[in-house]
């Protein structure tokens, strides 16, 4: 994958401060990919840590999936604003707005992911800092009644890579999503100067890409 390119500053000017409007130009260049993850989950009410892993990928402008391998398999796939959850045979749609915990983690990866900032800005409270080689975007729910499930999403990366995702719950439940570029294959969510790009985000649930995505996966 080719880096992408960022244009020097002018000798003797200040470097403009990086804000986030660069950082969605940046990301907006990548219009799919693919990745793995790895979640770490801290649940308030368990004295341990839940764990899973499995697959992420998303295409521009509003397609994200992710899928659940280990320790059990299901999968999120959301496009526009509509959610599908399945495990085995059992699959379920709905509104994404209907279950607003998922919607609110779904939404900031995946705005992240598109680099669509009216997207985040209608929806969160957004602060960034570091710089284009390695920068954190906070996320902070708008909507009150949606603060009380999720108190913050914290999206970190490099370039227009996605790294890790920390998703702090009201409840105290906390998630830490680590993400890695597909090894190999056409659409790795790494940045590439033209065509796919490699996923490196992250974030949420007892495997699935959100806790309530998780909770309001199908059920026998």
């Amino acid at each position: 994958m080719l880096a992408l390119a960022f244009t020097l500053p002018v000798h003797g000017q200040a470097e403009a401060p990086f804000d986030m409007a660069q950082l969605m130009r940046t990301l907006a260049q990548v219009k799919a990919g693919e990745a793995t993850f790895t979640e770490k989950r801290s649940v308030a009410m368990l004295e341990r840590t839940l764990e899973s892993s499995g697959r992420l990928s998303f295409e521009a402008p509003d397609s994200f999936t992710r899928e659940t391998l280990k320790p059990r398999r299901d999968r999120v796939s959301v496009v526009g604003n509509t959610v599908t959850m399945s495990q085995g045979s059992r699959s379920r749609t709905v509104a994404l707005d209907a279950v607003p915990e998922a919607a609110v983690i779904m939404e900031a990866i995946r705005g992240t992911l598109t680099g669509n900032r009216a997207a985040l800005e209608k929806n969160f409270s957004t602060s960034v800092s570091g710089n284009a080689q390695r920068w954190a975007l906070e996320l902070v729910p708008r909507d009150w009644r949606l603060r009380e499930q999720v108190t913050s999403v914290r999206v970190s990366g490099q370039q227009a890579l996605l790294r890790e995702v920390v998703v702090a719950m009201a409840d105290g439940d906390r998630s830490v999503m680590t993400i890695e570029p597909a090894v190999a294959g056409p659409r790795s969510i790494e940045p590439a100067a033209a065509g796919p790009r490699s996923i490196e985000p992250a974030a949420a649930g007892s495997g699935s890409a959100a806790p309530a995505a998780a909770s309001a996966a199908p059920r026998g």
